[in-house]
């Protein structure tokens, strides 16, 4: 048994339980820094995810709705549903079996091809934005940024430079050019919502497949260019930028969530131990978030 509560013990048993064609099967934990899913193999080629937490509560349902309508349009591979689980031994959400993908994610296993990274994401977003966003749900990230901040960022930004690690007068100089930006005034497109290294598999140096659709939902695609910043390069931003197809107004926004996302989750899992921090710091994720604010702030400049 885990912190998280979920153990493979319990898995052996849901699995047991519910789809006993798969009983006997090994079970083996997925070691990952991500906050809201569990995951364990299950045998060679299925993998079970768990939510954690109530806040995760309902991504499993939408993931087993949604995924085998997008899967077929999207020009990388997605997890592909094989069994809807339902509460039982003493797990009190829904949980689902998937087909594993082979690969590292992009935090383990860095990708080394960037350029190819680049232009794939770009391809996948415009591929998604293009599927039928009819009936889909509002995705947590497809507002406004300051939907998602809710008035974390100041406090975030003066933990950080009392910390010695920003610039508070610049940060909030950006965020104020961020406040200013037009909102995204079109029909509400899918959104994957949460493009980070650890939602990317690598397969030698190159982006295989993207992974977690949590956050999948409908609304602004300004939070799908965060790879932009949190993954790519100065030098590779401009190829993804391209593949993207995305206007400048919604890049610009882009770069926002960048900002924003980077300084508020930094200073919640970065182990500053400030007021608005996680109990429990999350080393990878802080990393992350770092790499994305320090890579769009000096944009604003």
């Amino acid at each position: 048994m885990t912190d998280d509560g979920i153990g493979e013990d319990l898995v052996r048993r849901l699995v047991a339980a519910q789809f006993p064609r798969w009983a006997g099967l090994e079970v083996r934990r997925v070691v990952s820094a991500g906050t809201d899913n569990a995951m364990f193999r299950l045998g060679g080629r299925l993998v079970v995810r768990m939510p954690k937490a109530e806040w995760a509560a309902g991504q499993v349902e939408k993931e087993q709705r949604w995924l085998p309508r997008l899967a077929d349009a999207l020009p990388l591979p997605v997890p592909v549903p094989v069994g809807a689980g339902v509460p039982g031994e003493g797990y009190g959400r829904a949980w689902g079996v998937y087909e594993w993908l082979d690969g590292d994610d992009a935090w383990a296993s860095p990708v080394t091809d960037l350029a190819h990274a680049a232009v794939e994401l770009g391809r996948f977003g415009v591929a998604l934005r293009a599927a039928d966003a009819a009936g889909g749900p509002r995705a947590s990230r497809g507002g406004p940024v300051t939907d998602w901040e809710e008035g974390a960022l100041p406090g975030a930004v003066a933990g950080l430079a009392a910390a010695g690690t920003l610039d508070a007068r610049a940060a909030l100089d950006a965020w104020e050019r961020v406040l200013a930006l037009p909102g995204w005034d079109r029909d509400p497109v899918w959104l994957h919502g949460d493009l980070l290294p650890g939602n990317l598999l690598t397969r030698g140096g190159r982006l295989g497949a993207v992974i977690d659709f949590g956050a999948l939902g409908t609304g602004d695609p300004a939070v799908d260019l965060l790879p932009a910043w949190a993954l790519l390069t100065p030098a590779t931003r401009p190829l993804f930028r391209a593949a993207s197809g995305l206007d400048d107004a919604t890049w610009a926004r882009g770069r926002g969530w960048a900002l924003c996302w980077g300084l508020v989750t930094d200073h919640h899992y970065g182990g500053t131990g400030g007021p608005g921090t996680a109990p429990v710091p999350n080393p990878v994720l802080a990393a992350v978030a770092r790499r994305s604010w320090t890579e769009a702030l000096p944009e604003f400049a």
